[in-house]
């Protein structure tokens, strides 16, 4: 029994640190051996960029749906090809009346009355659309300029379904880049696969896919922005391309609370995607199966091997040597704590890291509550800022 008990704590603390660890590792050197830096497109002529919809569904959004549009309007793209669409989904506030309220011809308003969730607000709004590429945007994004025209280059490649640009974090006081180490990890994540043709999915403050590529989502979708270039995938073979020159910038949640609510969604999205795009897991779609599986899969299941870590160190509590794995184990949790009472921006990076690290695996453990007892729903709140 002690035996059985030691290979599943081992096992826990094994698949943890590989979900976090060492994965970044294996990727890298897999993307150095296998993979193809993607080709660089020249910039389309004036007369071959194709026709775009700059897609943004919204949810009382007035207080930054003005500025969203006027950054839009801003855009270097030719403005007989660019339409900007805003989904407004059942908002009670003033972001209708601001929409309409700009008289560019360029601007046209999607207004659904009730409130039915984004997933459904994109299905319909795709019917409504012209362009040949649609790039989907959230409300408090800003995109630069020349974004579009590095986005639509990918496209002359008939392969491609799905561009991903890169977001950038900024601080909601100071306007300046503060991508945390966990944004970081994550990016050089999206490069890596990227090199090996399994990037997964994409970010919704900057994408683009093929219009006619797009054949709807399931209504009650929670993160939609990585089941669409995915779903994309599965039914046309199409490949996911990183672009980190098409840039958008984005302000941090001003407080923990928000960013914690944001995180339990995605988790809750999370698990709803392991269901649904199981299919991924089959051998034959190569690397795609191995990152989905070690960058999603595991990272999700991470807070129930932190639970099944700690409940079997403490079944091997009677040998030295697993409490002091206790003793570590209680220090990490109790790090945590201390970066929370201290506050995630002012406290030493340790804490901070202990603390993100810990709320992220317990973020995920309420997104999972919420996916199995049907309480997260397709619908969306937005995040303060």
């Amino acid at each position: 029994m002690t035996t059985a008990i030691e290979i599943a704590f081992w096992g826990c603390v094994a698949l943890i640190a590989y979900a976090y660890a060492l994965y970044p590792i294996v990727v890298l050197t897999l993307a150095r051996l296998f993979g193809k830096s993607p080709i660089g497109y020249a910039p389309c002529t004036e007369g071959e960029l194709p026709s775009v919809s700059l897609l943004i569904a919204a949810h009382n959004e007035e207080q930054v749906i003005a500025q969203r549009i006027e950054n839009a309007l801003a855009l270097d793209y030719p403005a007989d090809r660019l339409e900007i669409v805003i989904a407004s989904d059942g908002s009670s506030d003033g972001t209708a009346r601001i929409v309409r309220g700009f008289t560019d011809r360029r601007v046209r308003l999607l207004e659904s009355p009730m409130r039915r969730g984004k997933a459904t607000v994109l299905n319909a709004a795709f019917r409504h659309l012209s362009g040949d590429i649609v790039v989907l945007s959230d409300a408090n994004t800003f995109t630069d300029s020349a974004a579009l025209r590095r986005m639509v280059r990918w496209f002359d490649d008939s392969k491609v379904g799905t561009v991903c640009g890169r977001l950038v974090l900024t601080d909601p006081a100071t306007g300046r880049n503060v991508d945390s180490l966990y944004w970081r990890y994550e990016t050089f994540l999206k490069t890596c696969e990227g090199r090996l043709g399994a990037l997964l999915g994409a970010n919704g403050a900057i994408y683009a896919v093929r219009r006619s590529s797009f054949a709807g989502i399931w209504s009650d979708t929670i993160v939609d922005d990585f089941v669409i270039p995915l779903v994309t995938r599965l039914r046309h073979g199409s490949t996911i391309v990183y672009d980190k020159t098409a840039v958008a910038y984005e302000e941090t949640p001003h407080d923990f609370g928000a960013e914690f609510r944001r995180r339990s969604r995605i988790g809750a999205g999370g698990f709803q995607s392991i269901v649904r795009l199981r299919a991924l897991l089959a051998p034959r779609h190569g690397w795609l199966a191995f990152t989905f599986f070690s960058h999603k899969i595991l990272r999700w299941l991470c807070p129930f091997l932190l639970i099944g870590a700690f409940v079997t160190n403490v079944a091997l509590l009677t040998d030295p040597f697993y409490r002091l794995t206790m003793t570590v184990q209680l220090l990490g949790y109790g790090f945590s704590l201390l970066g929370l009472a201290t506050g995630t921006r002012k406290a030493l990076k340790p804490l901070r890291l202990a603390t993100m690290f810990t709320a992220m695996n317990a973020a995920l453990l309420v997104g999972f509550w919420r996916w199995a007892s049907g309480g997260q729903q397709g619908v969306w709140q937005r995040t303060a800022r």
